[in-house]
């Protein structure tokens, strides 16, 4: 049996990181995103990830299965335009708030407990930052994720938001819920 882990990434991560949401996105986003964006992100996301992996305030996880890595979350506190109400207003927990800004796990890794031990270690981490309550976005015709997400106790807040991809509209609804998850061994 092979063991699985989740770990903070590294610098040399990036391009399975870039390869994991080209995949995912191609697999479960195209018709949500359009090429464009697909393309887009073909050209750029290696770049991107290492970027992100080194940005201040942000932590990149990476789920690992047998040596191979096969998913990936993005963590830190929100920033207030993440958290505020549709008209706005910020809650009273707008600074003890953390954002999951992404969640993939390769889909033929899937159904494997990855998806649950990227969102608790990320979950442990924003704790450990003083967040309290975490939200993330999700679009609302992604029903694997939507109840990825239930089943981890979070619930759509009534916040939704729409993004233009340049080819297509993607309307998402913000999800919230607590930070005390345990990691599945």
């Amino acid at each position: 049996m092979t063991t699985a882990e989740v770990r903070v990434a590294a610098a040399g991560d990036a391009a399975e990181i870039a390869r994991i949401q080209r995949l995912t996105w191609r697999t479960a986003y195209a018709g949500l995103l359009g090429e464009r964006a697909l393309a887009e992100l073909d050209s750029s996301a290696e770049r991107r990830w290492a970027e992100a992996i080194a940005f201040p305030g942000t932590t990149v996880h990476v789920a690992v299965e047998g040596g191979t890595t096969v998913g990936f979350c993005v963590a830190g506190l929100a920033p207030h335009e993440e958290v505020a109400s549709a008209s706005g207003t910020l809650p009273g927990d707008a600074d003890r708030t953390g954002l999951i800004a992404t969640l993939l796990v390769e889909p033929r890794w899937g159904r494997r407990g990855h998806g649950g031990r990227l969102l608790a270690a990320a979950a442990e981490g924003l704790r450990l930052r003083g967040a309290e309550r975490g939200i993330s976005w999700v679009a609302e015709s992604d029903s694997a994720s939507l109840g990825f997400f239930r089943h981890a106790g979070w619930r759509p807040d009534g916040t939704v938001r729409t993004l233009d991809t340049g080819e297509r509209r993607l309307r998402e609804v913000r999800l919230t819920g607590g930070l005390e998850l345990r990691l599945v061994p």
